[in-house]
């Protein structure tokens, strides 16, 4: 057995045990903890679930400095501190071969591992509920839990809700009525390529207008063209991806390096619009079949997620003939809804697109549907099944 294994296995097992213990002071009215690397305090939340803590995959990936790659039925860990194996199977598989059955699941798009499957990489877990703190360590570490809970004090207690004044009105207690279940909100991606352009100020207003988001994946040129549009894409809070500069075939996929080398100068014109950058790219015509493996390691090692769809509004080929792009989208959304994923709908920033969205956005909304953007942290949907 490795050095660090023997070093923490006691430590692991006493804490894994813990983790299944819930302190009923922290429960009540409780999310989650913050969750420490060795001496760092990180920005990711830690969610209890059935008396486990789970983070996003990628989250872990992140901090603690590893490579993400695999399917998603056999997702691969690696770093220095060993490999680590997620199977569709429920089972955690270190690189020496021991192994753990966890359970996965999906929230807001991240796929969610329990933290303990970070003790088959020699990390050790310290959960005391009693001072918020709920650490990974691997040795390295100076700080105990009450030093690191002194040094983090300010940020590890979660804020307590705001109580009504002695004085203030309360409400009624009323006899509970039965009621009709309301329609599980369901996930949409839209996604419009191409832009920005003359007409994103149309598409702005129309999301606006439907209180929806969507992610916007630009051409470096028309960035530098229309820079007041993105600005405001980035005040409403929506999505934004890299589409090169180019958008020619021959150039772009020239080799991996050039196309490595457009999606870098299309983030400095997004850095120099609006002083903001991404990690989230669409590549021309889609990422099959010209993104293949080599192009894949040359861009995705440099940190950017590849993302493609499973929805074709086809408003490229129809544009001003809207009741065909309607009807291909519900039938699109018809198909995808009975497998239970979450569509990523392809649109384009042109003339034409606005006529047809607010009738799609109609659909969407009338039929549960919830509007969120993509973000660094989901598992990218992608042809290849590239999670990385």
């Amino acid at each position: 057995m490795p050095k660090l294994f023997r070093k923490f296995g006691i430590t692991a097992l006493i804490c894994m045990l813990l983790l299944g213990m819930a302190s009923s002071a922290w429960a009540v009215g409780s999310t989650g903890l913050k969750l420490g690397i060795n001496d760092t305090l990180t920005d990711v939340e830690a969610t209890a679930v059935d008396n486990t803590y789970y983070i996003p995959l990628r989250s872990m990936a992140e901090q603690l400095k590893l490579k993400l790659g695999g399917t998603p039925q056999d997702l691969l860990l690696s770093g220095d501190s060993g490999s680590l194996r997620i199977t569709g199977g429920n089972k955690a598989i270190a690189g020496n071969g021991t192994e753990m059955a966890v359970t996965t699941f999906v929230r807001g798009g991240s796929l969610m591992v329990p933290l303990k499957a970070a003790t088959l990489l020699g990390y050790s877990v310290s959960y005391k509920p009693e001072l918020y703190v709920l650490r990974l360590m691997d040795g390295s570490q100076k700080l105990d839990d009450k030093a690191f809970a002194s040094k983090y004090q300010d940020k590890l207690k979660p804020k307590a809700p705001t109580l009504p004044s002695a004085g203030a009105a309360q409400p009624k207690p009323s006899t509970p009525k039965p009621s009709t279940p309301k329609p599980t909100a369901k996930t949409v991606y839209l996604t419009f390529d191409d832009g920005p352009s003359a007409n994103t100020g149309r598409l702005l207003d129309i999301l606006d207008k439907h209180g929806a988001k969507a992610t916007f994946f630009m051409l470096g040129p028309n960035i530098g063209k229309y820079p007041s549009q993105v600005k405001r894409m980035v005040a409403g809070d929506h999505g934004l991806g890299l589409h090169g500069m180019s958008h020619v075939k021959n150039k772009f996929y020239a080799s991996p390096a050039a196309a490595l080398n457009e999606m870098n100068q299309d983030n400095a014109a997004l850095k120099k619009a609006a002083g903001v950058t991404t990690r989230l790219i669409r590549t021309p015509y889609g990422s099959k079949p010209y993104f293949t493996s080599a192009f894949r390691d040359k861009v995705l090692s440099d940190g950017y997620r590849l993302w493609d769809w499973n929805i074709d509004s086809l408003d490229w080929k129809y544009k001003s003939d809207s009741g065909s792009i309607y009807r291909g989208v519900v039938n699109q959304l018809t198909k995808l809804q009975k497998s239970g994923t979450a569509p990523v709908i392809l649109m384009h920033d042109q003339k034409t697109t606005p006529n047809v969205l607010p009738r799609i956005l109609d659909y969407l909304q009338s039929h549960g549907y919830q509007f969120e953007i993509i973000t660094s942290d989901l598992t990218p949907v992608n042809f290849w099944k590239d999670v990385r």
